[in-house]
């Protein structure tokens, strides 16, 4: 496990730099998730560090594989000194824990959902899970694990989290192109949905 997360940090490090910050979470029966800040430019990232040492595993198995099973960290991207984004580290760290609290599987498409804004004064409380390879190329590992992906998230109102639903994950992000959001303003009102 160890291992595996040293491996991870220096993919993080690899792709996005050096972190400026970091803070680590701990839940009750879970393994402690961190959460790295790096800074390039205007635009702050946040990625999650711990939820790749074990695989996810697919909640209606008996049991859970220790090897075997899809491997992801999460990566938040938004612009610097608009609003106290720095508060996303609690939301974040819950997002990479739930697959070792709720048994899900984190893949692209999905929508995650913490309950309360993501941080002070935000229109968010959920994200779209994206494709990976864009800022981090996915980490290769010893068969049988599975490569680590690293996966963007995009925060949605809940308006867009209740248009997704309906609509699905592409009509969605084709929505957002259409109307030339910018998915990394923290303080973007919803998309127009009529």
């Amino acid at each position: 496990m160890a291992d595996v997360l040293a491996l991870v940090e220096a993919r993080l490090r690899t792709g996005l730099g050096e972190p400026d910050a970091r803070a680590a979470v701990t839940f009750l029966g879970t393994d402690r998730v961190e959460v790295l800040r790096f800074t390039d430019g205007d635009v702050v990232r946040y990625a999650t560090l711990g939820m790749a040492a074990q695989p996810m595993a697919d909640p209606t198995a008996p049991l859970a594989d220790p090897v075997k099973g899809p491997r992801a960290e999460l990566i938040l991207s938004v612009r610097g000194g608009v609003a106290d984004t720095d508060k996303v580290l609690r939301p974040l760290a819950v997002l990479a824990a739930s697959p070792q609290v709720e048994g899900l599987i984190v893949a692209p498409g999905a929508s995650l959902d913490v309950g309360e804004p993501l941080w002070p004064g935000a229109q968010f409380t959920s994200v779209l899970v994206a494709e990976p390879g864009g800022l981090v190329e996915d980490l290769e590992l010893d068969e049988p694990m599975e490569p680590v992906r690293f996966l963007p998230l995009l925060p949605m109102t809940p308006n867009e989290g209740a248009w997704k639903r309906v609509h699905g994950a592409q009509a969605l992000q084709e929505r957002w192109l259409n109307s030339g959001t910018d998915l990394r303003d923290p303080l973007r009102k919803s998309v127009p949905l009529d």
